[in-house]
Order: C-alpha cells, then sequence, then structure tokens
C-alpha cells in the first residue's frame, strides 16, 4: 500500500489559526483550487521513519527546513487508497518564496513527450473556511484535529 507523511504547519500569529497547503505543479493540476491542495507531502518506504519522510518531504517541495514541537495528527486514507500521514506544527515562512524540486512527466498522457515541472507550483497561507474548500478532501481532517488541539491547548 502507497503511504505518504506530511507535516501540516501552521500559525496563529493574526489570532484565529492559518494553514499552510501547496498546490500540486504540472499540467495536471493546472487550473484545478478545489480539492487539490494538499500539505507538503510524499511517498516513504518501510526503511523510513514517517516523520523524518515528512520533514524531508517538506523540505523538497518548500526549500525551508521545519524545527519545533511536531504533533502527531494521525493518518488518512484518501480517495485513491494511499495512506496520509500528518503531523502538525508551529512555524511561519514565506509562501511566495518556496522553492520544490521537480519531477519528469510525460504530458500529455501516453505522448511520449515528457516534461520537467516542479513538484509544488505555488503555496499559501489560508484561515479554516479556505483550508477546508482547497485541501484534498480526506485531508480537511488534519485541519480539524489540529483545531481540536489547538482548542485543549488554549482551554489548559
Amino acid at each position: 500500500m502507497r503511504q505518504s507523511a506530511g507535516i501540516l504547519l501552521y500559525r496563529t500569529s493574526t489570532g484565529a489559526p492559518e494553514f499552510f497547503l501547496v498546490h500540486p505543479g504540472g499540467p495536471f493540476w493546472a487550473g484545478r483550487e478545489e480539492g487539490a491542495w494538499t500539505i507538503p507531502k510524499g511517498e516513504f518506504t518501510d526503511e523510513e521513519q514517517p516523520l523524518a519522510a515528512a520533514r524531508r518531504e517538506f523540505f523538497e517541495e518548500t526549500g525551508a527546513r521545519i524545527e519545533g514541537v511536531f504533533v502527531p495528527l494521525g493518518t488518512v486514507k484518501q480517495k485513491a487508497g494511499k495512506l496520509v500521514h500528518a503531523w502538525a506544527c508551529e512555524g511561519d515562512l514565506d509562501a511566495g518564496a518556496i522553492s520544490s524540486n521537480t519531477f519528469r512527466t510525460q504530458w500529455p498522457p501516453r505522448s511520449g513527450k515528457w516534461i520537467s515541472v516542479p513538484e509544488i507550483d505555488k503555496a499559501g497561507w489560508f484561515a479554516y473556511n479556505e483550508a477546508a474548500r482547497l485541501i484534498n478532501a480526506a485531508q480537511r481532517a488534519f485541519l480539524d484535529l489540529l483545531l481540536t488541539h489547538l482548542q485543549k491547548e488554549r482551554n489548559g
């Protein structure tokens, strides 16, 4: 079974939490917004620890290294069957300054023409309602789990 690990970065500088999401690059995702955004994440093998993979993937997709307290958010199963493990971490970075790795893809499909595209073409900070609208439907649970965690933390 395919598995990914990722980090839901958040900040509370405006009072209410804001969530850092990324948009997949490449022609397949061009023009798609609602349900297309995701936490920075990527696949890992059984030899790699999921949190280590999540931190590696965050760096590969954004160019930023994340340090801090990593709060486990559990695992969700996406529509295509992939399991996604996530951790939340408080932090801040300039969404307009991300630097993503690239990958090669055949486009159009089965055309024999290969192109190189960034794995992530843009990133942004979003309040809950906008993040919930944009994020992959299965990953919306991570937003809710983080809000619950933050509420418990606030209430002692």
